[in-house]
């Protein structure tokens, strides 16, 4: 009967007790709670305007998201120029990152996890740095000759030189 119930169908001449329902009050900290919630919700869904970086010291030129891509992938290891090139990542799970592997080579977190899997299972796996943040960026590419990243929009300043904006 029980099912018959939740499913809303009684027995014929079944017997129902109505209750009154009464509003719930939520205390303002509870209310406080839910925002918080909401809004760290919504920053982990956070849109970065990447653009692709070297050292301002640096004679690259501008690039196309091909050849960044190439990069990045591991399949070059020089600049356009003849150069070489290398590569600084982003940590695991940065916004910053995410949105430059979508924007630059198509593929999204987890596709670049199995491109690179695969290319560990296959032998053909290359050691990119990471780092935490755009400051650390700044930094390896100011000591690093060749040093290529990416880093937030807001984070350009004349230490570097935007090669790309995706």
């Amino acid at each position: 009967m029980l099912l018959h119930r939740a499913l809303g169908r009684a027995e014929p001449g079944a017997q129902f007790e109505s209750k009154e329902v009464k509003p719930m009050h939520i205390s303002n900290s509870v209310k406080s709670t839910m925002a918080c919630l909401m809004l760290c919700g919504s920053l982990s869904l956070a849109h970065a305007e990447v653009v692709v970086v070297v050292s301002a010291k640096s004679g690259i030129g501008s690039m196309s998201a091909d050849q960044v891509s190439q990069i990045f992938l591991g399949k070059s290891t020089t600049f356009p120029n003849g150069g070489t090139a290398v590569p600084i990542d982003q940590s695991l799970g940065a916004v910053a990152r995410d949105e430059f592997y979508t924007k630059v080579t198509g593929k999204d977190a987890s596709q670049i996890k199995a491109y690179w899997a695969k290319r560990i299972v296959t032998g053909t796996w290359i050691a990119i740095k990471a780092v935490t943040n755009d400051a650390a960026v700044k930094s390896e590419l100011a000591n690093t000759p060749g040093a290529i990243a990416y880093i937030e929009k807001s984070s350009v300043d004349s230490s570097v030189k935007v090669v790309l904006a995706p």
